[in-house]
């Protein structure tokens, strides 16, 4: 039998304050000391980058939330030890399609696989496979929008379009153990998941997806884990994370609900038949400490 160990995090919604508290500490590092271990342990380590990498050229406009990062964001979340980001989320656009396809590359750069948002339509046709001892993990990313910003090219970003998720749901089944799928979804600050959302992690579940991981909402959602049998006749454990929370964020101090996150562990087993599933699952909750010391400095603590 293979064990391996699967940890996901929520939003990675870094904004400018918590970017000059990086600055006036001269590294990303301090923010998430405490919780490093936590994501180094795991043998696949995966989040939702909601920011870019625009680069120097990037102005945000007056009145607009719109994100990115220093490229050494980037290179922080490669030595806290994650392998996998989603990128598709309503911010992906937030600069344009030189952002976008910069992003990616400075992703590439530091070593970080992505999907959901994409350079070329060959890159698009390609599925992200991740192999960890032996267990292939297919893994996918959706986002309901782009806050009205248009992708260059409809393969540009991944939409939450049922006919297409299936299709490559369907496309990976056949040559994975485990399908993933990343689904940017839902009602900000609604602390559950809506019928819409509860209706297509069914849809996904039937069509052979182990494992949904939720972000957009900024709350914690309950976390559930039940059998399920999919149109191949396969009884698996299905996990139904509709929203993981913020693992990173800013907030107004009487916000509390968004400065709370969840780092999801799953186990998943590969027996002597060549049967996968997820055995256990367990979390451990986080929270954002915000302005802390003379230097009003951001932590990410274990609570």
């Amino acid at each position: 039998m293979t064990k391996i160990t699967i940890t996901a995090v929520g939003d990675l919604l870094m904004k400018r304050k918590m970017i000059e508290s990086a600055r006036r500490e001269k590294s990303f590092a301090p923010i998430f000391s405490k919780v490093k271990p936590f994501l180094r342990k795991s043998d696949l380590t995966i989040g939702n980058l909601e920011t870019t990498f625009s680069g120097s050229r990037f102005r945000g406009k007056p009145g607009k939330l719109l994100f990115s990062s220093p490229d050494a964001f980037a290179a922080e979340l490669r030595k806290l030890g994650f392998d996998v980001l989603g990128t598709a989320n309503n911010h992906c656009m937030d600069g344009r399609s030189s952002g976008l396809k910069r992003t990616l590359d400075v992703l590439d750069r530091h070593g970080l696989r992505h999907t959901g948002t994409y350079r070329s339509a060959k890159e698009a046709r390609r599925p992200l496979i991740v192999n960890v001892k032996g267990i292939k993990i297919g893994i996918l990313a959706y986002t309901y929008g782009t806050n009205g910003i248009p992708a260059p090219k409809p393969w540009s970003v991944n939409r939450l379009n049922r006919k297409k998720m299936i299709a490559d749901v369907r496309r990976l089944k056949g040559r994975t153990d485990l399908v993933i799928a990343c689904l940017h979804f839902g009602k900000e600050f609604r602390p559950y998941p809506d019928q819409g959302q509860i209706r297509l992690m069914r849809l996904l579940f039937r069509n052979g997806v182990n494992v949904v991981l939720g972000a957009h909402p900024h709350v914690l959602h309950p976390i559930k884990m039940y059998k399920a049998k999919d149109i191949d006749g396969a009884v698996r454990n299905r996990v139904a994370a509709s929203s993981l929370g913020n693992f990173v964020s800013t907030e107004l101090p009487r916000h509390t609900a968004r400065l709370r996150g969840t780092i999801l562990k799953l186990i998943v087993t590969k027996n002597a038949k060549g049967v996968t599933d997820v055995s256990k699952m367990s979390t451990v909750s986080t929270r954002i400490l915000q302005n802390i010391g003379d230097k009003k400095v951001y932590r990410v603590v274990p609570r």
